[in-house]
Protein backbone atom coordinates (compact mmCIF):
# COMPACT_ATOMS: atom_id res chain seq x y z
CA UNK A 1 0.00 0.00 0.00
CA UNK A 2 1.48 3.39 -0.96
CA UNK A 3 1.80 5.94 1.82
CA UNK A 4 0.56 9.49 1.64
CA UNK A 5 2.62 12.05 3.52
CA UNK A 6 1.17 15.37 4.57
CA UNK A 7 3.32 18.00 6.19
CA UNK A 8 2.07 21.06 8.03
CA UNK A 9 -1.57 19.92 7.98
CA UNK A 10 -3.73 22.49 9.74
CA UNK A 11 -5.71 19.72 11.44
CA UNK A 12 -2.72 18.64 13.53
CA UNK A 13 -3.41 21.12 16.32
CA UNK A 14 -1.50 19.13 18.93
CA UNK A 15 1.63 18.98 16.81
CA UNK A 16 1.36 22.62 15.83
CA UNK A 17 1.13 23.59 19.48
CA UNK A 18 4.23 21.56 20.33
CA UNK A 19 6.24 23.17 17.53
CA UNK A 20 5.13 26.63 18.65
CA UNK A 21 6.10 25.82 22.25
CA UNK A 22 9.50 24.63 21.08
CA UNK A 23 10.12 27.85 19.19
CA UNK A 24 9.16 29.89 22.25
CA UNK A 25 11.33 27.74 24.53
CA UNK A 26 14.36 28.06 22.24
CA UNK A 27 13.93 31.83 22.14
CA UNK A 28 13.58 32.04 25.91
CA UNK A 29 16.69 29.93 26.52
CA UNK A 30 18.74 31.94 24.04
CA UNK A 31 17.63 35.14 25.72
CA UNK A 32 18.37 33.89 29.23
CA UNK A 33 21.65 32.14 28.41
CA UNK A 34 23.15 33.39 25.18
CA UNK A 35 25.33 30.82 23.44
CA UNK A 36 23.82 27.83 25.26
CA UNK A 37 22.82 25.97 22.10
CA UNK A 38 26.13 26.62 20.34
CA UNK A 39 27.96 25.25 23.35
CA UNK A 40 25.62 22.26 23.59
CA UNK A 41 26.26 21.39 19.97
CA UNK A 42 29.96 20.91 20.71
CA UNK A 43 29.42 17.70 22.67
CA UNK A 44 28.04 16.12 25.83
CA UNK A 45 29.53 14.95 29.11
CA UNK A 46 26.66 14.03 31.46
CA UNK A 47 27.57 12.17 34.63
CA UNK A 48 24.17 10.52 35.03
CA UNK A 49 22.33 7.87 33.01
CA UNK A 50 18.60 7.70 33.74
CA UNK A 51 16.88 4.41 32.88
CA UNK A 52 13.22 5.15 33.43
CA UNK A 53 9.71 4.29 32.41
CA UNK A 54 8.28 5.59 29.12
CA UNK A 55 5.31 7.02 31.04
CA UNK A 56 4.56 10.53 29.78
CA UNK A 57 4.18 11.80 33.35
CA UNK A 58 7.80 11.15 34.29
CA UNK A 59 10.02 13.37 32.11
CA UNK A 60 13.38 13.15 33.84
CA UNK A 61 14.75 16.56 32.85
CA UNK A 62 11.57 18.26 34.03
CA UNK A 63 11.20 16.51 37.39
CA UNK A 64 14.90 17.00 38.17
CA UNK A 65 14.96 20.59 36.87
CA UNK A 66 17.89 19.60 34.66
CA UNK A 67 19.26 21.27 31.55
CA UNK A 68 19.76 19.59 28.17
CA UNK A 69 23.10 17.80 28.44
CA UNK A 70 22.81 16.97 32.15
CA UNK A 71 21.28 13.51 31.83
CA UNK A 72 21.84 10.64 29.38
CA UNK A 73 18.50 8.87 28.98
CA UNK A 74 16.93 5.52 28.16
CA UNK A 75 13.23 4.91 28.74
CA UNK A 76 11.01 1.92 28.12
CA UNK A 77 7.79 0.38 29.46
CA UNK A 78 8.19 -0.28 33.21
CA UNK A 79 11.91 0.66 33.30
CA UNK A 80 13.20 -2.79 32.44
CA UNK A 81 16.81 -3.90 31.94
CA UNK A 82 16.78 -7.20 30.07
CA UNK A 83 20.19 -8.82 29.82
CA UNK A 84 19.42 -9.97 26.25
CA UNK A 85 18.20 -6.57 25.03
CA UNK A 86 20.86 -4.88 22.91
CA UNK A 87 18.92 -1.62 23.02
CA UNK A 88 19.38 -0.96 26.73
CA UNK A 89 22.76 -2.73 26.85
CA UNK A 90 24.13 -0.50 24.09
CA UNK A 91 22.90 2.58 25.97
CA UNK A 92 24.69 1.44 29.13
CA UNK A 93 27.89 0.66 27.21
CA UNK A 94 27.91 3.97 25.35
CA UNK A 95 27.05 5.93 28.48
CA UNK A 96 29.86 4.40 30.53
CA UNK A 97 32.57 3.88 27.92
CA UNK A 98 32.07 6.85 25.60
CA UNK A 99 30.19 9.52 27.53
CA UNK A 100 31.80 9.04 30.93
CA UNK A 101 28.70 8.50 33.04
CA UNK A 102 29.44 7.83 36.72
CA UNK A 103 25.93 7.20 38.06
CA UNK A 104 23.20 4.99 36.59
CA UNK A 105 19.73 5.55 37.99
CA UNK A 106 16.93 3.02 37.66
CA UNK A 107 13.82 5.16 38.06
CA UNK A 108 10.43 3.61 38.68
CA UNK A 109 7.28 5.46 39.62
CA UNK A 110 4.02 5.01 41.50
CA UNK A 111 0.87 4.03 39.59
CA UNK A 112 2.92 2.36 36.86
CA UNK A 113 0.61 0.92 34.21
CA UNK A 114 3.05 -1.83 33.26
CA UNK A 115 3.44 -2.94 36.86
CA UNK A 116 -0.33 -2.87 37.35
CA UNK A 117 -0.89 -5.12 34.34
CA UNK A 118 1.72 -7.59 35.57
CA UNK A 119 0.27 -7.57 39.08
CA UNK A 120 -3.19 -8.31 37.70
CA UNK A 121 -1.82 -11.16 35.56
CA UNK A 122 0.00 -12.65 38.56
CA UNK A 123 -3.17 -12.48 40.67
CA UNK A 124 -5.18 -14.48 38.13
CA UNK A 125 -3.38 -17.68 39.20
CA UNK A 126 -4.14 -19.11 35.77
CA UNK A 127 -1.50 -20.91 33.76
CA UNK A 128 -1.21 -18.60 30.82
CA UNK A 129 0.46 -19.42 27.49
CA UNK A 130 3.69 -17.78 26.47
CA UNK A 131 3.13 -14.12 25.61
CA UNK A 132 2.36 -13.59 21.94
CA UNK A 133 2.70 -9.80 21.74
CA UNK A 134 5.78 -7.56 21.99
CA UNK A 135 4.41 -5.93 25.14
CA UNK A 136 3.62 -9.28 26.73
CA UNK A 137 7.10 -10.61 26.04
CA UNK A 138 8.69 -7.41 27.31
CA UNK A 139 6.78 -7.53 30.59
CA UNK A 140 7.06 -11.29 31.19
CA UNK A 141 9.94 -10.96 33.70
CA UNK A 142 7.94 -8.38 35.64
CA UNK A 143 4.90 -10.67 35.69
CA UNK A 144 7.12 -13.42 37.11
CA UNK A 145 8.41 -11.01 39.73
CA UNK A 146 4.85 -10.00 40.59
CA UNK A 147 3.88 -13.63 41.15
CA UNK A 148 6.82 -14.10 43.51
CA UNK A 149 6.07 -10.97 45.52
CA UNK A 150 2.35 -11.55 46.12
CA UNK A 151 1.52 -11.37 49.82
CA UNK A 152 -1.66 -12.03 51.76
CA UNK A 153 -3.47 -9.19 53.50
CA UNK A 154 -2.00 -6.34 51.49
CA UNK A 155 -4.11 -3.50 50.21
CA UNK A 156 -3.97 -3.05 46.42
CA UNK A 157 -2.06 0.19 46.92
CA UNK A 158 0.53 -1.46 49.17
CA UNK A 159 0.90 -4.41 46.79
CA UNK A 160 1.49 -2.14 43.83
CA UNK A 161 4.03 -0.01 45.66
CA UNK A 162 5.87 -3.14 46.78
CA UNK A 163 5.97 -4.47 43.22
CA UNK A 164 7.26 -1.18 41.82
CA UNK A 165 10.03 -1.08 44.42
CA UNK A 166 10.92 -4.75 43.89
CA UNK A 167 11.10 -4.07 40.17
CA UNK A 168 13.51 -1.19 40.72
CA UNK A 169 15.72 -3.40 42.89
CA UNK A 170 15.68 -6.19 40.30
CA UNK A 171 16.75 -3.82 37.52
CA UNK A 172 19.55 -2.35 39.65
CA UNK A 173 20.90 -5.89 40.04
CA UNK A 174 20.48 -6.54 36.32
CA UNK A 175 22.54 -3.47 35.46
CA UNK A 176 25.22 -4.66 37.88
CA UNK A 177 25.37 -7.98 36.01
CA UNK A 178 25.98 -6.43 32.60
CA UNK A 179 29.34 -7.06 30.95
CA UNK A 180 29.92 -3.31 30.72
CA UNK A 181 29.64 -2.75 34.47
CA UNK A 182 31.57 -5.89 35.36
CA UNK A 183 34.44 -4.83 33.10
CA UNK A 184 34.49 -1.22 34.27
CA UNK A 185 34.57 -2.31 37.90
CA UNK A 186 37.44 -4.72 37.22
CA UNK A 187 39.39 -1.72 35.95
CA UNK A 188 38.77 0.00 39.27
CA UNK A 189 36.53 2.74 37.90
CA UNK A 190 33.81 4.19 40.11
CA UNK A 191 30.39 3.79 38.53
CA UNK A 192 27.40 3.40 40.84
CA UNK A 193 23.91 2.10 40.14
CA UNK A 194 21.03 3.59 42.13
CA UNK A 195 17.33 2.86 42.58
CA UNK A 196 14.97 5.82 42.71
CA UNK A 197 11.19 6.05 43.02
CA UNK A 198 9.22 8.97 41.61
CA UNK A 199 5.93 9.74 43.35
CA UNK A 200 3.35 10.94 40.85
CA UNK A 201 1.21 12.16 43.73
CA UNK A 202 3.61 14.86 44.91
CA UNK A 203 6.38 15.13 42.32
CA UNK A 204 9.09 13.98 44.74
CA UNK A 205 11.89 11.52 43.99
CA UNK A 206 12.95 9.07 46.71
CA UNK A 207 16.31 7.32 46.84
CA UNK A 208 15.55 3.73 47.88
CA UNK A 209 19.03 3.28 49.35
CA UNK A 210 19.94 0.26 47.23
CA UNK A 211 23.00 1.61 45.42
CA UNK A 212 25.57 -0.81 44.00
CA UNK A 213 29.19 -0.08 43.09
CA UNK A 214 32.48 -1.88 42.58
CA UNK A 215 32.82 -2.20 46.34
CA UNK A 216 29.87 -4.62 46.24
CA UNK A 217 31.52 -6.88 43.65
CA UNK A 218 33.45 -9.85 44.93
Amino acid sequence: MPYSFEFGHNGHAVLSRLLAQNAQWASDVDLAESGFFQQSAQGQAPKVLWIGCADSRVPESVVLAAKPGDIFVHRNVANQVHLHDDNVLSVIQYAVDAVGVEHIIIAGHTNCGGAAACHAAAQSNAASPAPSTPLGRWLEPLTTLAAKSLSEGETPQDAMLQLVEENIKAQVLNVAQTETLQNIWKKGKQVHVHGWLYHLENGRVKDLGISVGKENVR
